[in-house]
């Protein structure tokens, strides 16, 4: 894996940024530092030798997220992230809708005593790294997941 400077400072970490997007729904919040963000999402998806299509986030109430938890999943169930992969191929590219609950992860860092900046982070890749392949379905898929958030999360230049 090359280093954090390597992957921040590539060229077409630079192109691919630029297909990714933030959206906000139903809540005031808006996201810190997002250039910094872009890039950093748009280094580990280099990273893991796929290319970004598109790649929106909307980040989003609590309230807007169940209801597409209910209308698309079927779930009743608060959550703090959905995933929607939106490819049309098998091929390397990113495609897809990223939905976050500001409300849940504000709520989630509480209880993991984590700062809301880290825990935003955790669950922007998440969602990725589902685009990516990874899954956390079993108990050795979460444990994986995990580890690659981490390992994600300590590239970040939140500076």
């Amino acid at each position: 894996m090359k280093t954090r400077e390597e992957l921040l400072n590539s060229p077409s970490t630079l192109i691919d940024e630029m297909d990714i997007n933030f959206f906000y729904e139903d809540i005031s919040f808006r996201l810190n530092q997002s250039e910094n963000t872009k890039k950093w999402i748009a280094a580990i998806v280099e990273a893991e030798d796929y290319l970004i299509t598109e790649l929106n986030y909307i980040f989003c109430s609590d309230t807007y997220l169940h209801k597409i938890n209910l209308d698309f999943l079927n779930h009743d169930t608060y959550t703090d992230i959905i995933t929607f992969d939106n490819r049309e191929t098998e091929k390397r590219e990113i495609q897809g809708e990223i939905y976050i609950s500001v409300d849940r992860v504000k709520e989630n860092a509480g209880i993991y005593k984590k700062p809301f900046e880290q825990e935003l982070h955790r669950v922007i890749i998440h969602g990725v790294l589902h685009l990516l392949g990874y899954q956390d379905k079993s108990e050795a898929e979460k444990k994986e997941m995990r580890k690659k958030e981490e390992a994600c999360l300590s590239l970040q230049n939140l500076n």
